[in-house]
């Protein structure tokens, strides 16, 4: 079992509760709550409902609520989403920790999911506090070269200011930047979501509420570990969608 003072791997319990046989009733509870939130049921109480009706434990229905997705959710995230290509020549504004902790949950062999709107998203979740791992600086390295290889006209890499170690992340960044040559910047502030909501940039998120309010957006993170794939085998990906 990984560390987790040192790596973002897999928590104990999740070769039980992601196991082969769980995967079909993730699925149709992913299904249940999709059905939901397309009808405008409160929140809470949908993922209350269908977690109590399929018996999830508590990292199961996060699992579940980061995969579902309401019908114009998932119309419009498909009509708003770039490929790496359409990126070339326009501004790139990223969501530093949601790209940079996918990326390190798939090299540390932790659980990844592909939701409904096909984004790849991990089960990581920092309440303030975000920890540098074994992975940190790979996982860096890896989006800047993905970052360089569609050639934006610039790129800005988001972290939360407030969350602990965001300084430290932002200067490995910055290092490793310098160190490729490549024009990434990377910023601390205060709001990183309403920064990436207002910009006019494609946004590099996979963050349901950011990618509602969003006009262009790329699954960076996803595009990352795919194009990296043989680094990070096995590849623990629960399709959801």
């Amino acid at each position: 079992m990984s560390d987790s003072r040192r790596h973002r791997g897999p928590h104990p319990l999740d070769e039980e509760l992601f196991s082969a046989g769980a995967l079909p009733t993730l699925r149709e509870a992913v299904r249940d709550l999709s059905w939901l939130r397309t009808r405008g049921y409160a929140e809470r109480s949908a993922i209350k409902l269908v977690g109590d009706r399929y018996q999830l434990r508590r990292r199961q229905r996060v699992a579940v609520g980061r995969c579902a997705c309401s019908d114009k959710a998932k119309r419009l995230r498909a009509s708003r989403q770039r490929d790496a290509k359409e990126v070339h020549d326009r501004a790139l504004a990223i969501d530093g920790l949601n790209a940079i902790t996918t990326v390190e949950v798939a090299l540390a062999g932790g659980v990844l999911l592909l939701g409904r709107d096909h984004c790849m998203r991990d089960m990581a979740s920092f309440h303030g506090s975000y920890r540098l791992v074994q992975e940190t600086e790979r996982a860096v390295a890896i989006l800047i070269d993905v970052i360089e290889s569609m050639q934006p006209s610039e790129a800005i890499l988001y972290i939360d200011r407030p969350v602990s170690n965001s300084g430290r992340l932002a200067e490995i960044v910055r290092k490793a930047a310098a160190v490729r040559g490549s024009k990434l910047e990377a910023l601390t502030t205060d709001r990183v979501d309403e920064t990436l909501i207002a910009s006019s940039a494609v946004v590099a998120t996979s963050d349901s509420m950011i990618l509602d309010a969003s006009d262009d957006w790329v699954n960076l993170a996803r595009i990352a570990v795919e194009r990296h794939r043989a680094e990070v085998e096995p590849l623990w990906l629960l399709d959801l969608s």
